[in-house]
């Protein structure tokens, strides 16, 4: 089955479906040995303190308009 064929399938889906199948693609791309490679060195940065606030993150959107 080509990708072309996928999406026109997927184009016909009712939203509930649409749904289940999105949250499928997302398990199927968490259980990757390379997003579980790059989530666990984003851990180990936040653990490390490496990080930046929300409030932080709000100061500069704030700064910018």
């Amino acid at each position: 089955m080509t990708v072309l064929e996928i999406k026109n399938q997927m184009a016909g889906l009712k939203a509930r479906d649409l749904k289940e199948l999105h949250l499928h693609l997302i398990r199927l791309r968490h259980s990757t040995p390379e997003w579980k490679k790059a989530t666990a060195k984003k851990i180990r940065a936040v653990q490390a303190g490496r990080f930046i606030t929300s409030e932080a993150i709000e100061k500069r959107l704030s700064r910018r308009g």
